[in-house]
């Protein structure tokens, strides 16, 4: 690593910190695969586990060293300082980390007096002599030493000399870098800065930050270090972590790169950002929030007419940012309160010339107020606002296929088990079609039967799946009487769409969302109208 990437520390503990986020359970395979996507994101340091303490992080770094050529980043191996009243020369876990042949070795120490008397049962002298001891030693087997003090703050609090000593004690003894974690995530922005200002004049360390969110201020905290002189901050991918979270990587570094014009990563890899994000969320198998700063489908969203007034005329009159610079894209979300602007933005998204006409603007805008009056939702179902729009632009439309009618059935056997069944008669490109399929439930037959018979036809819908599929009761008189809302998500494996129907019952509301699913698919496709 150059002198000038060295400057300034991003370091990456998705693999060991993020990894304790409850319903993450990452295989080594996971773990491999995410660390290669922070290496293409370009952090500095990635802290894979603790080899030693369990197989699978020690396989992480044997195989991480045989298989991954890191083209930024080096490995860490995180550990804790020796036992009390031992030698870190014979202290096994110390051993283990110097045995993962990680170039770089993250200690945690304990900093906050009450948890090295009752957690470590030892005095603080001895907690010291504990740093003091395994840092040098490691620094003498030349690996990189930095020492996470846990529960620095509140350590501080309580008692801002001893605090101080571990740091001190640590920097002294080799330590490139003290972090200072807020373990329990309690601290605000004003108490980093004061903090973290108070320490780097009384020590003349090195400081680096590491902040939970369990106030909703871990990016903020970050930031606030960084501002008291902080030159190396910790982060997870997408903000895992134990109980509500760590630092979030992606935010934390698009605002040291574009709010502090500070060159963290690499060129050119800020605009990966929003594609990295959401692979590791693939990888842990938790859907990407639709709601991140900088990365989320909706951070440059726009739906209300007043906002896209604004943007035709300047996009940045409503954005912080441009989002390309990220990797995301504006969007407009079609709604109830949609103005001419939004329509025209949105059509112009869609590639759907509108030719300036006004008076088809207006009847756009009026067609999509009174739909959403009724329980349709387009903000969420871009391919069936786009199949609405092309209806008023060509006065007619699209059709490939005419219904002639439809039924479902739900046969409950004896047994308990549930048979479902239907039965779809339609026309296509001249041709009487009926078929009938079997499925797991009616929506499933439905489509099935659809598929059947129009396939044949239109081969382009064999590559047409379903992968989402959502109900709501809106509001009426009673529940069994009430509106219902089905939203479909569908894929040709090179991209996804979404549809929506609204009826007095599921099964109908389902069926229009189907409907407009497979239109939009064979749009999408190319296919030709046949009527």
């Amino acid at each position: 690593m150059s002198s000038s990437n060295d400057s300034f520390h991003v370091f990456d503990t998705t693999l060991r910190d993020g990894a304790q986020r409850e319903g993450i359970n990452l295989t080594v395979a996971d773990k491999l695969t995410i660390a290669r996507h922070l290496d293409d994101f370009g952090v500095g340091f990635i802290e894979g586990g603790w080899p030693g303490a369990n197989p699978r992080d020690t396989e992480f770094f044997a195989r991480a060293q045989r298989e991954i050529d890191f083209k930024h980043a080096q490995l860490v191996a995180f550990g804790a300082t020796r036992r009390a009243n031992s030698k870190a020369a014979d202290d096994p876990q110390v051993n283990a980390l110097l045995d993962s042949g990680a170039p770089v070795i993250t200690l945690v120490a304990k900093s906050h007096d009450r948890h090295v008397e009752l957690a470590l049962r030892t005095t603080l002298d001895e907690n010291l002599e504990m740093v003091r001891d395994t840092v040098s030693y490691l620094v003498s087997k030349n690996r990189r030493v930095f020492v996470d003090c846990e529960h620095f703050f509140d350590g501080y609090k309580a008692n801002p000399e001893y605090a101080k000593s571990v740091v001190r004690t640590a920097s002294e003894a080799g330590a490139d870098v003290v972090i200072l974690c807020d373990t329990n995530g309690g601290m605000l922005p004003a108490q980093v800065t004061a903090i973290v200002s108070t320490v780097l004049a009384d020590t003349g360390a090195r400081l680096g930050m590491h902040a939970q969110d369990d106030t909703g201020c871990a990016v903020a905290n970050t930031l606030a270090a960084v501002d008291a002189g902080a030159t190396h901050v910790q982060c997870t991918a997408n903000g895992y972590g134990e109980r509500v979270g760590n630092a979030n990587l992606f935010p934390v570094v698009a605002a040291l790169e574009l709010k502090y014009g500070k060159t963290v990563i690499p060129p050119g890899a800020l605009a990966e950002m929003t594609r990295i994000s959401h692979a590791i969320a693939e990888v842990v198998n938790l859907t990407p929030s639709t709601h991140q700063p900088y990365v989320g489908v909706s951070a440059f969203a726009h739906k209300a007419g007043l906002h896209a007034s604004a943007i035709k005329v300047d996009p940045d009159l409503y954005q912080h940012t441009d989002p390309a610079l990220v990797g995301n894209h504006m969007r407009m979300l079609v709604s109830d309160m949609a103005g001419r602007a939004s329509i025209e933005l949105k059509a112009k998204e869609l590639g759907v010339e509108l030719g300036g006409d006004r008076e088809l603007v207006g009847r756009v805008v009026a067609g999509v107020k009174e739909r959403e009056l009724k329980g349709y939702t387009y903000e969420a179902a871009d391919a069936s606002f786009e199949l609405l729009l092309r209806k008023e632009v060509e006065g007619r439309a699209l059709s490939y296929f005419r219904i002639e009618s439809w039924r479902a059935i739900v046969e409950d056997r004896p047994d308990g088990t549930h048979a479902n069944e239907a039965t779809v008669k339609l026309w296509a490109k001249g041709e009487r079609i009926v078929a009938t399929a079997e499925g797991n439930g009616p929506v499933n037959a439905l489509d099935r039967a659809l598929r059947v018979g129009l396939e044949r036809i239109y081969p382009e819908l064999a590559q047409l799946e379903l992968t989402d599929y959502k109900v709501r009761i809106l509001e009426g008189k009673h529940g069994s009487d009430s509106t219902t809302r089905v939203l479909i998500t569908t894929s040709d494996g090179r991209g996804e769409w979404s549809t929506v129907g609204v009826a007095e019952n599921v099964i109908a509301a389902s069926w229009q969302s189907l409907e407009d699913a497979y239109t939009y698919g064979l749009l999408r496709a190319g296919v030709e109208p046949a009527e």
